[in-house]
Parts: structure tokens; C-alpha cells; sequence
């Protein structure tokens, strides 16, 4: 009785589309299993952390028998893993086990009935759909992602912010030490929604959204948001919570304005971070016109410096920063030239591009 058939890669990638978001440790063991629903062609896979909840639907050969179960994700995702990607695989139902063929390998695995997976309750009413490219959101959360907090006990730091307004989506991320900004424009009009969205959603996207043509439709609703492409449906909680107002962060008419190369700022931060003390890890960065010079040191008294000539005629300025802060948003960045405004040695810092309003940085300076 096989009641499905399929080549191991297709099988596999499909299951790797949501098992991202599988905990091996949970205190409900159920939720380390997939829900597995086949009707007719059709192979119908969830996964969920009470949290967030992904679903896929591909269509796969077999014959008319249906099945619902749920059997361990790692465990299928590790055999399917040893076979050769061209083998065909068939799995069957059978008295609460799985039975996995490909070759002449044969696999018996546990199951826990379908009826006791405890699927995410969809919110009753989601506000107005909108699509973006994957290609766009991808993008965007590439340039903030990195600002967001980790396991700070201001939860609503710990993912990012979602903004749709008129025809902008902006996604904004601070951890209180930087922010990043970024904004698209969309193609259709929207009424205003602000949502925070967690940080483990947040890179689940990022892992599973692709660079190809095609388009990710967006739903918000109270306390969930809800995700639409290639035949996945992801839901998600959202972070209650009030995000600081980013617009009263991001400095205006700052007068001392340097535009260099993003690739020659970035190695030589590189350069003169490997001195830095592991605690600190701050570097100081004295401007002057014609000069911007990067120099950091560390407690066994090593130091290094390094210059870089710069179109510059302004204050002499000296500042101290984190000099990860730096590297994250430069290596982020794609763009050939970078801009940074400064007012003085006590206040933060904006990074842009030039000609571009799309994308902002803001860090504060240390002490150093």
C-alpha cells in the first residue's frame, strides 16, 4: 500500500521549507514532528512553535489513498539527507508508524496522531492584503536584520518593525545602540498598518524568502501577521509592544558630510578591529579635512592606525564608535559609496547612500 511517491530532492525540499522553525527540545513532543496531510496528488505539510506556523502544498505523484500523521521532522529530514538526491522514495501510513522505502533501504518510524497537533488559531479578521517582490522584502530585511536586539528584556526590540503607509513599506530594527532603516516603495495604495514582527519570524524569512521574480502577499491582523508565496502560507504571533519612534532617532541637518568608498571604509575597519579589546571592541576615527584616520588599541598596549584620504573640509571631528556597529551596516550595504554626516564627538552618527533616501543608519558614538 504506497500511497505516495517521489524523488528524494523533491521530498526533501519540501520538507526543509518548513522545518526551520522545528525545536528538538520542546516541552510538548509533538511539536518536533510535521504534520504530514495527503489528499489524492496533493502532499500538505505543517510545522509550528505554537508561535509561528508554516505550511506547504506541493504536488507529488501517487495514488488516491489519503493519510494524516505526524512523524519526527528531523529524523525524516536526516534519512532523506543519505539517500541520492535522484532515488524515488515512497512513504506509507500504516498503525501509527511511517514507512519509509528508497533503493533497498527500508525506514519504521514512530508517529503521533495528526489530531493532537496543535495548529496556530488564524486570527477572524486580517486588515487588507498587499504584495511586495520577494525579491524587495528580502532586501529590506537584509538591511535592518542586523540592528535587532537579542534577548533584551525590552521585548519589543527583539525583531523588527513593520510600517505600511500609502505606497511605503519601511522596516525599521534598533537594539538601542543603532538603528537601520529601510523603505520601498509599493505598487498599490495601503492603509496605515504598524506591526512588530518577531525576531526567529523575522529570520525564517530571510531563510526561505528567494531572490527570484514573484510576488509575497501580506496580511496583519491585532496580534498575528500572515504570509503568502510559492505555496507557502506562513502565520506568525506578533510582538506586543510599543516601538520607540524611530523618526526622533534619526538626526537631521547634520553639517559635517564625508562621501567615500563603502569597500576601502569597511577593510580598513576590518584592519584595525583585530586590535581592538575583546570588551569594547571600540576604534576612533579622527576627521579632518583630507583625512580620515581609523586607530584602535587594546589592553596588552597594541595599537593600529590606519588613513584613508578623504574629499573633506569640515570640522576636525574625533569620535569613538563600536566598530561592529560599523562593519554590520557597510558589509549590508551593496552600494559603491557610502555617506556619513556627523555634528560632533558626542553625537550619533548618520550613515546613507548617496541619492538615496531608501536606506538609514544611525549609531551612537562611545567613549573610548
Amino acid at each position: 500500500m504506497i500511497v505516495l511517491k517521489a524523488t528524494q530532492d523533491k521530498v526533501l525540499s519540501v520538507l526543509q521549507s518548513v522545518s526551520g522553525i522545528v525545536e528538538r527540545r520542546h516541552t510538548l513532543p509533538i511539536l518536533a514532528n510535521v504534520l504530514i496531510r495527503k489528499n489524492g496528488s496533493q502532499l500538505q505539510l505543517t510545522t509550528s512553535d505554537l508561535e509561528i506556523q508554516i505550511r506547504t502544498t506541493a504536488e507529488l505523484d501517487g495514488d488516491n489513498g489519503n493519510f494524516t500523521t505526524t512523524v519526527g521532522a528531523r529524523k525524516l529530514i536526516d534519512i532523506l539527507r543519505s539517500m541520492p538526491s535522484d532515488q524515488t522514495v515512497s512513504l506509507e501510513s500504516a498503525q501509527n508508524k511511517l514507512i519509509l522505502k528508497g533503493g533497498k533501504s527500508r525506514f519504521t518510524l514512530q508517529t503521533l496522531p495528526a489530531e493532537d497537533f496543535p495548529l496556530v488559531q488564524e486570527a477572524a479578521n486580517f486588515g487588507p492584503a498587499f504584495s511586495v517582490p520577494q525579491k524587495v522584502l528580502k532586501e529590506l530585511l537584509n538591511q535592518v536584520s542586523f540592528a535587532m536586539a537579542v534577548h533584551d528584556i525590552r521585548y519589543y526590540l527583539n525583531g523588527i518593525l513593520f510600517v505600511a503607509e500609502g505606497k511605503q513599506l519601511s522596516l525599521v530594527a534598533t537594539d538601542g545602540h543603532r538603528l537601520a532603516f529601510s523603505s520601498a516603495t509599493l505598487d498599490v495604495e495601503v492603509p496605515k498598518q504598524e506591526v512588530i514582527l518577531p525576531r526567529k519570524t523575522v529570520l525564517e524569512m530571510q531563510r526561505l524568502l528567494s531572490d527570484k521574480e514573484g510576488a509575497i502577499e501580506m496580511q496583519f491582523a491585532g496580534n498575528q501577521a500572515k504570509f503568502s508565496f510559492e505555496g507557502m502560507e506562513f502565520v506568525t504571533k506578533l510582538v506586543e509592544g510599543k516601538f520607540p519612534d524611530y523618526n526622533r532617532v534619526i538626526p537631521k541637518n547634520h553639517k559635517n558630510i564625508i562621501t567615500l568608498g563603502r569597500l576601502p571604509l569597511l577593510a580598513s575597519l576590518q584592519r584595525t578591529a583585530i586590535l581592538t579589546s575583546e570588551k569594547f571592541k571600540g576604534v576612533r576615527l579622527n576627521i579632518e579635512p583630507g583625512t580620515l584616520r581609523v586607530a584602535s588599541n587594546n589592553a596588552e598596549q597594541e595599537e593600529a592606525v590606519d588613513e584613508l584620504d578623504i574629499d573633506y573640509g569640515g570640522d576636525e571631528i574625533e569620535i569613538g564608535f563600536n566598530v561592529t556597529y560599523l562593519i554590520d551596516a557597510l558589509a549590508n550595504m551593496s552600494q559603491d559609496m557610502v555617506k556619513i554626516e556627523l555634528a560632533d564627538s558626542n553625537s550619533s552618527a548618520l550613515l546613507t547612500i548617496p541619492d538615496d533616501a531608501a536606506f538609514k543608519y544611525v549609531v551612537m558614538p562611545m567613549r573610548i
